[in-house]
């Protein structure tokens, strides 16, 4: 484990009603797609800038302001193909989260600089940076702890391998830290639906509470899969969950508002950007 990238600032307020939103977002680099063959005709702007990239982390930006702690997934951390531009950096800027926080998955220097990002409104106490285990190198985690009470918050953002044994592996790795929580979110790109067997895996082995239907993720333009997941331990009371029809990547974002408990003592940035309205059932 290591220290992730990190940028702090801005004060601190109660958060009376202890609800707290919470997004998770693979934005593919900020590269939308709308078909499948644009993962072929579109390719190289995985590799090179392209000029509708800056419009679209735009509209992201304005897209993730309402939530309180989001994690992104498949960003890049600053390259050729982002004209250098920390892609985390720019959306807490423009959407205004005071804690941002990045880890670098898979270095490929000038080229590509893939990535996970946490954004928060909420002062973390601590952030740890995991690398997670895999015959090929390049998948990690990010795990925030919340709170100044004595049963704090864990969030941990994912994103997991392709292939099935090392998403096994990976996930028994997350499930010995998330066993010695109380409180736990884990959310990000799992590569894995509800009914696959490393899923009920990591359900059996720890307390995460077992989501109520699958919320169809992927692909963007027309969902069929649901490989992004929130999930909570049951001391958190989920309120809302809710995906959201945008076309900024080639997943959709998937949300939840969670009433958390008052022994895990949040706090929460006196002031806070966009619309507080619920989430929709």
């Amino acid at each position: 484990m290591s220290p992730p990238q990190t940028h702090i600032g801005l004060e601190r307020g109660a958060n009376p009603d202890n609800r707290i939103r919470l997004l998770s977002y693979n934005i593919q680099v900020a590269i939308p797609y709308s078909r499948y063959r644009h993962y072929l005709t579109q390719s190289w702007r995985h590799v090179l800038p392209f000029r509708g990239r800056a419009s679209n982390l735009e509209r992201i930006s304005q897209f993730v302001r309402p939530f309180d702690i989001v994690g992104l997934q498949e960003l890049d951390v600053g390259s050729l193909r982002s004209n250098y531009i920390n892609q985390a950096h720019y959306l807490a800027l423009r959407a205004g989260f005071p804690y941002w926080f990045t880890r670098v998955n898979r270095d490929l220097g000038h080229i590509a600089r893939h990535g996970l990002a946490l954004l928060s409104r909420l002062a973390p106490r601590q952030v740890l940076s995991h690398r997670l285990p895999g015959r090929i190198p390049g998948r990690g985690a990010l795990a925030a702890e919340f709170g100044a009470g004595p049963e704090p918050l864990l969030v941990m953002v994912i994103h997991l391998a392709l292939g099935r044994k090392a998403r096994r592996r990976q996930l028994d790795y997350l499930a010995a830290e998330i066993r010695r929580r109380e409180h736990v979110v884990v959310m990000g790109d799992f590569n894995c639906r509800l009914e696959d067997e490393e899923f009920h895996h990591l359900l059996e082995s720890t307390h995460l509470c077992a989501p109520e239907s699958e919320h169809r993720t992927f692909p963007s333009w027309r969902p069929r899969f649901g490989l992004d997941h929130i999930l909570v331990t049951p001391g958190l009371e989920v309120e809302r969950t809710q995906v959201f029809p945008v076309g900024h990547s080639d997943h959709l974002p998937i949300a939840v508002e969670v009433k958390v408990p008052p022994a895990v003592g949040l706090s929460v940035d006196t002031v806070r950007a966009g619309d507080r309205e619920p989430l929709a059932v």
